[in-house]
């Protein structure tokens, strides 16, 4: 099975229900349109989500796969994105969080929704941790 494939029925459950996906009720959902970073073709994912303020926190786990997920690669290379929150359709500028501030919002996650610890237990990498902050024009 395909992202597409997996990706497609959520994506489309998503806008039809407010932004709410029933097989993800007890974690947040938004959708990450990017740009790719060789194709420069757009991509939708649907991402789970922690809210820190008024920014949105992303997470590169591809489940614990050794890899970072592509979309991740495309945030790097053109950091500037869109996402659908609920409703609202948001611009955004991406940045990769380090240091205290990694930990901090990756400890968050892992209490919220544990099984993100279980996806750093499958890999030797350091799970990418991405804060998503709303563009000013």
């Amino acid at each position: 099975m395909t992202d597409r494939d997996w990706n497609g029925p959520i994506i489309e459950e998503f806008r039809s229900n407010e932004g709410r996906v029933a097989a993800f009720a007890r974690q947040p959902l938004l959708l990450l349109t990017h740009t790719g970073a060789r194709s420069g073709r757009t991509r939708t994912n649907p991402l789970a989500y922690l809210a820190d303020g008024d920014r949105y926190v992303v997470f590169a786990t591809k489940g614990g796969s050794p890899t970072h997920p592509d979309w991740f690669h495309n945030l790097v290379a053109n950091p500037t994105a869109t996402i659908e929150v609920g409703t609202d359709t948001i611009e955004v500028e991406a940045e990769v969080a380090e240091g205290d501030e990694r930990e901090r919002l990756w400890k968050d996650q892992v209490s919220r929704n544990p099984a993100f610890g279980e996806y750093e237990t499958k890999t030797s990498r350091t799970i990418p941790v991405i804060v998503l902050r709303r563009r000013t024009t």
